[in-house]
């Protein structure tokens, strides 16, 4: 391998760290083996190489060909800039891919940072022992108030929950050392090796899960900005426990279960935006709870499974079969959690005809529209005793 190769190759899995590969030392010495293997003036042959070395999951893939093709240019481009002028003229625009705006900004490290700024008179200190920390008004500020920082900051504080099921025992058993029932059966397996005679007995235990989560997330015009934010917390969800599944209904209803399973975010949402179609639409909770209980809900309600309804209970139809749906909903799963973001208001009362319709049949009624919110959440979903509201 040429000696100039070595340090621009260091700097290519630096480039790969930033944008979120775990890559280390013996990631890039693997690489650097791959080189000597292939033909370094074949650029495909390279790429290959070095994404034989580094990649470890397929949602990884789009990050290293973006990271390729803007490290290792083509010295030729600068030979076609005319051309591919014109052509912009001509071709329609695409939409850059997911994975480009995280390697973008993982090649902005490579950059000096800018020159500090001509040092001034020092203002007096303040005194902040009473005042409000920014991450606790983070916390307490409401979705649909955050700015585009803001709302990048609650993303980023929403990917740090963990969200703890509490467990059920199930009706399958394993062997374990210390279970509290007899395993006859394994026990007398055990005994064949040794000639029918029995050596020890072979004892099991209950095997205990968490319950399936399943969520109904309104994304009206009117549940738009929520919803937005909310995915992020569904795709933390879908990524840190198994059996989650996540629907989407406006108009009519989406599955997004296996779109938000992919590792990437940015890979995530992109597909869940080509899977929903009617995004900031009107809304239509009966039809779409009805859809969901006559095609899903034997699939999906299995073992005592939690279900969240994200909705702020306006029906465009006037909850036409809203009542029956919700009914059926609630009497399919253990837990029945209604989100609704309009009870951040102190005076909330029910006066739509779709809140007055779902209230009824929810076991809890709670809000969701800030940080803290999320976090009460988490706390009462691993709660055994759930309180039922009385309508």
């Amino acid at each position: 391998m040429p000696a100039a190769l070595a340090p621009n190759l260091l700097a290519f899995v630096r480039l790969l760290r930033r944008a979120g590969l775990p890559l280390g030392p013996a990631d890039a010495l693997l690489a650097a083996e791959a080189l000597t293997r292939v033909d370094i003036g074949n650029r495909h042959q390279v790429q290959a190489a070095l994404r034989a070395a580094m990649i470890r999951r397929h949602d990884q893939s789009e990050i290293f060909d973006q990271a390729f093709s803007l490290f290792w240019r083509d010295p030729e481009a600068a030979q076609h800039a005319a051309a591919m002028a014109l052509l912009d003229g001509v071709k329609d625009k695409q939409r850059p891919p997911p994975a480009s705006r995280r390697v973008a900004e993982a090649l902005q490290g490579d950059r000096p940072p800018p020159p500090p700024p001509p040092k001034q008179d020092e203002p007096p200190p303040l005194q902040v022992a009473m005042t409000v920390s920014d991450h606790e008004r983070l916390m307490k500020m409401d979705f649909e108030a955050m700015s585009a920082a803001e709302i990048a900051e609650a993303k980023r504080e929403i990917h740090k929950l963990h969200l703890p099921l509490d467990e059920r025992p199930t009706r399958r058993f394993q062997m374990h050392a210390s279970g509290s029932k007899l395993d006859l059966r394994s026990t007398l397996r055990d005994s064949l090796r040794t000639g029918g005679e029995v050596l020890g007995i072979a004892r099991k235990r209950r095997v205990v899960r968490a319950p399936p989560l399943v969520v109904l997330c309104d994304i009206s015009g009117s549940m738009a900005r929520y919803a937005q934010i909310l995915l992020h917390f569904l795709h933390a969800v879908a990524n840190d426990r198994d059996r989650v599944h996540t629907f989407l209904f406006g108009t009519r209803l989406s599955n997004v279960t296996r779109a938000l399973k992919a590792r990437d975010p940015e890979v995530a949402f992109e597909m869940v935006s080509h899977a929903v179609p009617d995004w900031s639409g009107g809304t239509r909770i009966g039809e779409s709870l009805a859809n969901f209980n006559r095609d899903w809900s034997r699939r999906v309600l299995g073992q005592g499974a939690v279900v969240l309804l994200i909705t702020d209970g306006l029906d465009r139809q006037g909850a036409l079969g809203l009542a029956e749906a919700a009914d059926r909903l609630q009497r399919s799963c253990r837990r029945l959690i209604w989100l609704n973001p309009l009870l951040r208001w102190d005076g909330f009362q029910p006066k739509s005809q779709g809140a007055r319709a779902l209230l009824p049949h929810v076991h809890e009624h709670r809000p969701v529209h800030n940080l803290n919110a999320l976090r009460d959440l988490i706390a009462t979903l691993s709660d055994r005793h759930p309180t039922r509201i009385s309508p």
